[in-house]
């Protein structure tokens, strides 16, 4: 039988609503809730179920919201006598993916995720830039393309999928960079609605503000197989996944890698736990013939429960 990996979403992903429902009707998910909650002493919940919807998308509620529905749902399918194989998370999503594996206890990684938010809002403030999705063009023609604008800070952030690469950096040398990256043949150069250039050289003072927390931090070698984004190579060593969260704030999230080498590894079944189906999506554009299923509430749950 082919292995499973469970993959965990990151910022982006979040909906007015979201997790509603499996509080409602999962005990263990609402005390999970109740323990982020009193850590981050932030309504949480309020804010996912009601919004307003700006508030929600704020980095420093946006991101504990989707990392606590997310580690919610993964003890949920694992009550249910279900363990991957396999673990990675899109960016903010690697929090999850290493409570999901044992790496972090859920209490220290909130903490670890208050911080990584706040950080980077506040970078956000000091080195104010913008996101670019890039469709239709190779990730080495974008790396080109960013490296050639000569005024300003333009990186590449994320390598989602053949034909879809973010980019990320300063507002003018991001619309340059698209630009630029129509004419070398990319279909669309579409802005995304973030409040920052993440996975850039901008965010630098993240990672260096962050470093402080991460190196405190408790963590053990994971139960599953762990593939940072940094490297696309699975590590199961504690410090390597230390430096690996700090590198990511300002490094390029290789995302198609990653699931290249699962897929190489066996995996047959993955399972997007954590709202949204993002994933899923660049999955089925990396390789349409995976079993894909997604874990964002009872319903869905239930499902990939009988599916597994």
């Amino acid at each position: 039988m082919g292995k499973t990996a469970w993959i965990f979403p990151g910022q982006g992903s979040q909906c007015i609503g979201m997790g509603r429902e499996l509080c409602e009707r999962n005990e263990e998910a609402r005390l999970i809730f109740e323990r982020a909650e009193e850590t981050l002493g932030t309504p949480l919940r309020r804010i996912m179920f009601e919004g307003p919807e700006e508030t929600l998308k704020e980095t420093r509620n946006a991101q504990p919201a989707i990392f606590v529905l997310s580690v919610a749902l993964a003890r949920a399918l694992s009550s249910m006598g279900h363990v991957p194989d396999f673990v990675a998370g899109h960016s903010l999503g690697e929090y999850s993916a290493l409570v999901a594996a044992g790496a972090i206890e859920f209490d220290d990684a909130v903490e670890l995720v208050r911080d990584r938010a706040l950080s980077m809002q506040e970078a956000c403030l000091t080195n104010p830039g913008t996101m670019c999705a890039i469709l239709g063009l190779d990730a080495p023609t974008i790396g080109e393309v960013c490296a050639g604008v000569s005024d300003g800070i333009v990186d590449v952030a994320n390598i989602n999928s053949p034909g879809q690469v973010v980019i990320s950096g300063e507002h003018e040398a991001v619309r340059k960079a698209g630009e630029d990256a129509k004419k070398r043949g990319a279909k669309r150069a579409m802005p995304l609605q973030v409040s920052g250039a993440f996975h850039s050289r901008l965010m630098r003072p993240a990672a260096e503000k962050f470093a402080s927390s991460v190196r405190t931090a408790s963590i053990s070698r994971p139960l599953a197989h762990f593939f940072p984004n940094v490297s696309a190579s699975p590590t199961e060593a504690p410090e390597q996944i230390r430096a690996g969260l700090i590198r990511q704030i300002c490094s390029p999230v290789l995302w198609q890698l990653t699931i290249e080498r699962m897929l190489e590894r066996g995996v047959e079944t993955f399972v997007e736990v954590g709202p949204g189906k993002v994933l899923t999506g660049l999955l089925k554009r990396i390789n349409g013939s995976s079993i894909t299923l997604n874990v964002d509430g009872p319903e869905s749950l239930e499902q990939a429960a009988q599916a597994l």
